[in-house]
Parts: structure tokens; C-alpha cells; sequence
């Protein structure tokens, strides 16, 4: 294995861990370099596990031993080594859990590709769709029910968060590797093109003209795609009228609504 001793941050492959916290500034640079981060050896082995490919690897020198099966089955990664004060001054936050790892961010499908092969090289029959939901954590919670509840494939609209955001990834616990996934654009002609290819697609929002979960779960609908929106004001109104249903989960309790994840796993759940 190749073992680099960190000593200082001048060597430009370090620039892949600089300012990890820094939400804006990685959301940008990962994309345009190609990269994002793999935060703990879980994380890691599930990414290699779906054929991703590291970059290098960053741990402290504790670390070696537990994941020496990973560095010997790739010899020619650089390793950087350094004690956990230095690797808190390069990343900006303690690096505890075993290891990060800069992996290649594979390339994003066409999603009319990406919907005709995701079930093992079959059509998508259950779709999710998520608009504007910005925050990393619940996109990678929403990625784990996904990937836990059988749900056949991800579109993700750009007002949304980077699926591969090194917090999405380790709230998905590495799940996010597993569903396939990729980028929409304008939501309204994506849904025709859904809905060309046979697919019914249902938004989640509180609506006086909505029926309920079970009431749409009743249709039987063979292809489906559910829609989320954002975390504060939900969908666009054109994204509503566009869509074939408007569906709400009945609350009890004064509550008018779930958060997003939790929205998710429920609506996963019930149309398994």
C-alpha cells in the first residue's frame, strides 16, 4: 500500500478533504471535480461493495489494521496518515468513525434510461421522486426507507440536496449506493414523460381535492411514481396540477403533516 505520512497540506490530492463542513462550498466543488467523500469504513465497503472507485483514503494510523483488507485489495491508493489533531485541522471536524475515503462520483444515468433498467436491468415499477428537498439528512434518510422498502428507483430534481453529500451518505449509512438514482430536470415535462412511459404519479401535499394514502394505495396502480417536496412550502403549484394524484397521509392529533423522511417511509411502506 502506499502510506503517506501527513506532515503539512501541501500535497494537492489533500484538497479533496479541505473544508469538509463547509455545506455550499463542497455541494459545488464535489459535483465539478468528480468526487465525494465516504465517511466510515461501513460507508466505504458498501461503496466498493457497488462498484465505486476510491481516490485515496484518509485515517488516522490507528486505522490501519481493521482496514487492511480494503488497502490490500487496493495497493496503488494513496494512503494519507495522520494523527486525529492534524486531520481535524485538514477537514474541520473530528474524524472518528475509522476512516474517509475521496471515491469517484459515478456518472448520472438519463432518467429514461435509468427508469427502463433500474430493477435488475427490468423497468422501474415504483419511482420516487423528491423536489426541493434540501436538507442532506433527510434525503439520506428518505435513500435508506428507499433502498430498505424495495423502491425500484430515485429522480432527484436540482433544487434538491447532492444524494452523495458526505452527510447524506452517512445518514443513509451507504444505502444511498444501492438504489439506483439520478437527476431530473423540469419536473412538469419530466412527469409527462413519466406518465408517457405508463407510470401514475402521486404528490404528496395537503390539498382539499387530495385522497388519502390508502385510497390511492386501493387503485392498484402497476407503475408509480410518488413525489416530495420541500421541507417548508411543498410542492410547486404546477408541480400538483401536472401530477395524475394528489395524496395526503391522514394525521390524528393536530398534526397537519410528516417530515419528509418520515412522509417517505410511510408512503414506501404502503405501496410495497
Amino acid at each position: 500500500m502506499v502510506l503517506l505520512e501527513i506532515t503539512d497540506f501541501t500535497d494537492e490530492r489533500l484538497l479533496d478533504y479541505t473544508n469538509l463542513t463547509d455545506v455550499n462550498l463542497r455541494s459545488k466543488h464535489e459535483p465539478e471535480k468528480g468526487l465525494y467523500i465516504a465517511e466510515s469504513a461501513t460507508v466505504l465497503r458498501r461503496a466498493l461493495a457497488a462498484g465505486h472507485k476510491p481516490r485515496s483514503l484518509l485515517m488516522a494510523r490507528k486505522w490501519l489494521e481493521s482496514m487492511s483488507d480494503i488497502l490490500n485489495d487496493h495497493p496503488d491508493i494513496p494512503v494519507f496518515i495522520a494523527d486525529e489533531d492534524l486531520l481535524q485541522e485538514l477537514t474541520g471536524f473530528n474524524v472518528h468513525r475509522g476512516s474517509l475515503a475521496s471515491m469517484h462520483r459515478p456518472p448520472l444515468l438519463d432518467p429514461q434510461e435509468l427508469l427502463r433498467t433500474a430493477k435488475n436491468g427490468e423497468p422501474a415499477q415504483r419511482v420516487a421522486i423528491f423536489d426541493g428537498v434540501i436538507d442532506h439528512t433527510n434525503i439520506g434518510a428518505a435513500f435508506r426507507s428507499a433502498a430498505g422498502l424495495g423502491v425500484d428507483a430515485v429522480l432527484v430534481t436540482p433544487t434538491s440536496a447532492d444524494p452523495l453529500y458526505r452527510r447524506a451518505v452517512r445518514v443513509s449509512m451507504g444505502t444511498v449506493f444501492q438504489v439506483p438514482w439520478t437527476r431530473i430536470g423540469n419536473l412538469p415535462q419530466g412527469l409527462k414523460t413519466l406518465h408517457e412511459a405508463g407510470y401514475v404519479s402521486a404528490a404528496l401535499a395537503l390539498s382539499d381535492d387530495s385522497i388519502t394514502l390508502n385510497e390511492f394505495v386501493a387503485e392498484h396502480h402497476e407503475k408509480t411514481a410518488v413525489i416530495f417536496g420541500n421541507e417548508g412550502h411543498g410542492l410547486p403549484e404546477q408541480t400538483l396540477q401536472a401530477a395524475s394524484r394528489v395524496v395526503r397521509i391522514p394525521m390524528a392529533g393536530g398534526v397537519d403533516s410528516l417530515n419528509v423522511a418520515a412522509a417517505s417511509a410511510v408512503v414506501f411502506y404502503a405501496t410495497a
